[in-house]
């Protein structure tokens, strides 16, 4: 089971270039207006969009700059993102749940 969880869980570099990829298109600009002010390639722009290159973190700075973007708004995006989307469990499941975390705070006090 934990390797169905490992193998369902997106990369980061995918994350990361499908984001880059949104603000760029939301922005109405080509690859190769956003790759000309970040000083890189059009192609290499185009990699890191598509998860294909895992771009250093000055590649990120320099695209995020010239997305006029900071690494916090990327970062919290992303995170975003990971988070599992909450599945309805009937409500006895519920029930057991809450009362399994309010006997771990008690604990924890």
């Amino acid at each position: 089971m934990a390797e169905e969880q490992r193998d369902a869980e997106p990369l980061w570099r995918d994350l990361v270039g499908r984001r880059l990829r949104d603000l760029r298109r939301e922005r109405g600009e080509t690859l190769t207006e956003t790759a000309g002010r970040a000083g890189i390639s059009p192609q290499y722009l185009s990699e890191i969009e598509r998860g294909v290159k895992e771009p250093s973190s000055e590649m990120i700075a320099a695209v995020l700059g010239a997305l006029d973007t900071t690494l916090l708004d990327l970062t919290t995006s992303v995170a975003g993102d990971l988070r599992p989307v909450p599945v309805p469990v009937p409500l006895r499941a519920s029930a057991a749940v809450s009362t399994h975390a309010v006997s771990a705070y008690a604990l924890a006090a």
